[in-house]
């Protein structure tokens, strides 16, 4: 019954008190934006930087924004005639955005305008000149520089009156011109020219210099409409978000999440080490214990770039791109070493006696090692393997084969699948990039028969093996997984199923020490483990992978660097993180002696049967049909990141229904062979 007290109100006012009462949804602001990668762009993470931080300073005043991608021109124009509220990014410095009836937010961060030679070419300042950039400029007019059409460039290369300027279209035209010696510099942003390296001309990778200091550093501004009092306030709202990001670390804390942060100079009298690293749980321990490193090496000062693994591998292959040496510590794997080692981007190591090398598994030492040297020193090592849920298995009646294959992961992610429940049949993979669905793809297709490329080097991605890849993958996602499983790699569907909405998840051995974990998993009780699936007699669906620390050639602080290195993949490591964090949570996969180790194995029932998935995992016969180059989760040539990236959207496209299998297979097929010609393989 209703109250005395309520009934004396009338029908409208009760109305009002309610809709007074409920929850209103925040003011929306629409922004119109250019593509600009690395910046800003629809296939970067969270649509780049600049969207992170124009979404970040509005909320922090209420408001909830929605970006749409147009051309420049397209942009500026919606913004003059208040079709959106503002574009971005403008960089105001170039007389982007000089349109009536439009205003300038207050600046953050932006591009670093320079130029970008082949190392072979060593200019030589004019003599006389008062400091190196102004010599840098009066050397050009001997040489012939490329420009994009239309772009502004910076002052100072304009008042230095350039005499032999090439226009091209794009800076990807300017980066064959280079290539080809059709010019001696390319006028380009910083990270533009490593960025379109490492995703379009990896085979440039390594040959070319940006030469510091930049020719201009320009900030970037969001342009906002202000002919209403609305828009007006708007501009008020961005600059106090901006402002408060800019106080309280935030700004720099995107920045760095997106690889884009330059750091101040270190501490008088100390050595700075820059460690990048990926933003795991594992090596987020490490970070916390280094400070136990520094207390016994008080002279060296850690600076951490912890980057999300899709982050993290472009940002080092972008370092090496245009030789920037950020580095001092780069975290690679098996892929990356005995290529990056034979190219000659890499420190051989000699780690000290006590260090005992002879206790590496083989496996693993010999994915690190190029022409038996090693290059790199394993943190963790991982294979791969099926998770369950014991629980789920047993309310349902089911029963997990000890070795399934990928139609029985299927026929039981059907009878799983709970989604009002919140229970998911199956977690996979599904973000784009090389190192995330491919890597699961490659090893899928692997157990089909399905290859990268034929023994004469051939793509053959639109073979009849991975157009059952893919349809399997497609279906085990879209029928019985979560809902936008393209958003999910390893750290989305490690959370899922320690939360408890994973059925069944296949993926890297690593995560057995978190979902065993009841401090750390929802379901520690009810796992469940079986191989990875595979054909009949097993063969193919494996992998093999080391997150291992490496030491750059580029670094000023090689020995401090090892030093470190060794410290943190020793077994003194080892036993202090089992003395913080227990047995359970040490960095597996990479000694004979953790598998020999009592206490470990107590802890980590799980510990014989990872051992075995990495001993077995074998590259060099890991698939039912065999191509030209060695393939597992990857392929070991240096263009697969590049290729597999590209490859990845369009696998993601047939989880989003953007296009079918055969047109996604045949847009990868056509791809590959693009790049492939490119870089010099193919004719």
């Amino acid at each position: 019954m209703l109250s005395n007290k309520l009934r004396t109100f009338t029908l409208p006012a009760l109305l009002a008190l309610l809709l007074a009462a409920a929850p209103r949804a925040e003011p929306l602001v629409t922004l119109a934006a250019s593509e600009r990668t690395p910046y800003i762009g629809t296939t970067l993470p969270e649509n780049g930087y600049v969207s992170e931080v124009a979404t970040e300073a509005f909320k922090r005043r209420g408001y909830r924004v929605k970006i749409a991608f147009y051309p420049l021109a397209r942009a500026l124009q919606l913004a003059q005639t208040g079709e959106v509220d503002a574009v971005l990014p403008l960089a105001r410095e170039a007389g982007e955005g000089g349109t009536a009836g439009l205003a300038y937010s207050l600046p953050f961060p932006g591009d670093s305008i320079g130029l970008l030679r082949k190392r072979t070419l060593a200019p030589h300042p004019a003599p006389g000149a008062a400091d190196k950039g102004e010599g840098l400029l009066a050397s050009l007019n001997a040489h012939r520089v490329g420009v994009v059409r239309g772009a502004a460039a910076p002052a100072a290369f304009d008042n230095a009156k350039i005499a032999h300027r090439e226009a091209a279209a794009n800076d990807l035209q300017n980066l064959d011109k280079l290539e080809r010696d059709r010019i001696d510099f390319a006028l380009i942003d910083k990270y533009t020219a490593a960025d379109l390296m490492v995703g379009r001309r990896p085979h440039l990778i390594g040959d070319y210099e940006f030469i510091m200091p930049p020719l201009a550093q320009r900030a970037f501004h969001v342009a906002f409409a202000t002919a209403t009092e609305r828009q007006r306030q708007l501009l008020v709202a961005f600059n106090e978000g901006l402002a408060d990001m800019t106080r309280d670390g935030t700004l720099t804390g995107i920045l760095k999440k997106h690889g884009l942060y330059s750091p101040a100079k270190a501490a008088k009298n100390k050595t700075r080490l820059v460690i990048a690293t990926v933003n795991n749980s594992d090596m987020l321990v490490m970070r916390a214990l280094s400070v136990e490193y520094q207390k016994q090496h008080p002279g060296i000062e850690l600076e951490w770039r912890v980057l999300d693994e899709e982050v993290l591998r472009l940002r080092l292959l972008s370092d090496l791109a245009i030789s920037d040496g950020q580095f001092d510590i780069l975290t690679i794997g098996t892929y990356e070493t005995p290529i990056w080692a034979k190219r000659g981007w890499l420190t051989p190591l000699q780690p000290p006696d006590n260090y005992d090398v002879d206790d590496l598994l083989p496996a693993v030492r010999s994915g690190l090692s190029y022409q038996k040297q090693l290059y790199a020193l394993p943190f963790y090592a991982e294979s791969v393997m099926t998770y369950y849920r014991k629980d789920l298995f047993a309310k349902a009646g089911l029963a997990m084969p000890v070795a399934p294959s990928y139609d029985d992961i299927k026929a039981l992610a059907a009878k799983l699948h709970k989604p009002a429940a919140g229970i998911y049949g199956v977690c996979l993979r599904g973000k784009p990039g090389w190192g995330d669905n491919m890597a699961l793809l490659t090893s899928m297709a692997s157990a089909y028969g399905g290859r990268w490329f034929d023994e004469q080097g051939q793509p053959d991605l639109d073979s009849a093996a991975w157009e059952k890849t893919v349809e399997m993958y497609r279906d085990l996602l879209t029928r019985y997984g979560p809902p936008n499983p393209e958003r999910n790699s390893f750290k989305e569907n490690l959370r899922l199923f320690s939360d408890g909405h994973c059925g069944i998840w296949i993926d890297a051995t690593v995560a057995a020490s978190v979902l065993s974990n009841p401090l750390r998993s929802n379901v520690a009780s009810q796992l469940g483990y079986v191989a990875a699936p595979g054909a009949p007699g097993r063969k193919g669906g494996a992998w093999l992978w080391s997150w291992a620390l490496a030491v750059p050639n580029s670094s000023l602080h090689k020995a401090e660097a090892a030093q470190f290195i060794a410290w943190a993949t020793s077994k003194n490591y080892i036993g202090m993180v089992a003395k913080y964090h227990g047995w359970a949570a040490i960095p597996p996969g990479t000694r004979k002696s953790t598998y020999q180790n009592e206490n470990y194995l107590k802890a980590a029932p799980f510990a014989q049967f990872v051992l075995g998935a990495i001993e077995s995992a074998d590259q060099r016969d890991a698939g039912l049909k065999p191509g030209l180059y060695r393939e597992m989760q990857y392929v070991s040539i240096p263009e697969f990141p590049a290729i597999g990236d590209q490859v990845g959207q369009e696998m993601a496209a047939t989880l989003s229904g953007r296009q079918s299998v055969r047109q996604a297979l045949a847009a990868a097929q056509a791809l590959v062979l693009r790049q492939m010609k490119d870089s010099g393989y193919l004719k």
